[in-house]
């Protein structure tokens, strides 16, 4: 069975994706050509993130694509600050913060998993933006597993759903470590991109697994 590596929250301090495998000194063989180029040089004055007209649902019912549904925590709750800190900490910004959208949902390992630890893994997708910085704009995917929590991926503020090849996760890299910046991301990244909707740099399984990746429609 094939794991998708993940940060534990103490033994990686969350400074890398959830591919982080600090385990392993050994590089992954690099792709012939990079799924993601980082930043060449200063990027252009980002746009005012946009604000949809009304506010966004705060439930969604179960389905085959979201089998236990989603829903929209409380602002002030525990569940709701959670992913918030997470973001913060693995990618960070200063100030305040304004969440434009926020989905929970319970969903199975991708892929799915026998082991009882991974059966049942929580998720936040969080569309946010720094209020004092404008080029901090973005959409995450927040994991939360028995040994760990991290951001499992990063897509750009103006994008929708989940589609590809909009969702980028890094793969960790032992041989190079530098963060580096991407357009359209916000923050600066470790690791090796790749296409996190449908898999890549060894990673040839799905980022969600077929169960929740309708929890998405609609953001």
């Amino acid at each position: 069975m094939v794991l998708k590596a993940f940060v534990p929250l103490v033994a990686c301090v969350l400074v890398a994706l959830t591919a982080c495998d600090p385990g392993s000194d050994a590089p992954p063989s690099p792709s012939e050509s990079p799924f993601l180029a980082p930043s060449a040089g200063v990027e252009p004055s980002p746009t005012p993130p946009a604000l949809p007209a009304s506010p966004p649902p705060s439930r969604g019912r179960p389905s085959d694509e979201c089998v236990n549904g989603w829903a929209s925590p409380e602002p002030d709750a525990a569940l709701a600050r959670q992913p918030i800190g997470i973001v913060r900490r693995v990618v960070p910004f200063e100030g305040p913060v304004r969440v434009v959208d926020m989905r929970y949902f319970v969903g199975p390992e991708s892929p799915p998993s026998d082991k009882g630890y991974l059966r049942e893994v929580r998720r936040w997708y969080v569309k946010l933006f720094a209020t004092r910085e404008p080029a901090y704009q973005g959409r995450f995917i927040v994991e939360s597993r028995r040994f760990g929590m991290g951001v499992a991926a990063v897509a750009p503020y103006d994008t929708r759903g989940f589609r590809s090849p909009d969702w980028v996760g890094f793969q960790w890299n032992a041989a190079d470590t530098e963060p580096k910046g991407y357009a359209g991301l916000p923050g600066t990244w470790r690791g090796i991109p790749y296409d996190f909707v449908r898999g890549g740099e060894g990673l040839e399984i799905p980022g969600l697994p077929a169960e929740v990746g309708g929890c998405l429609e609609g953001t």
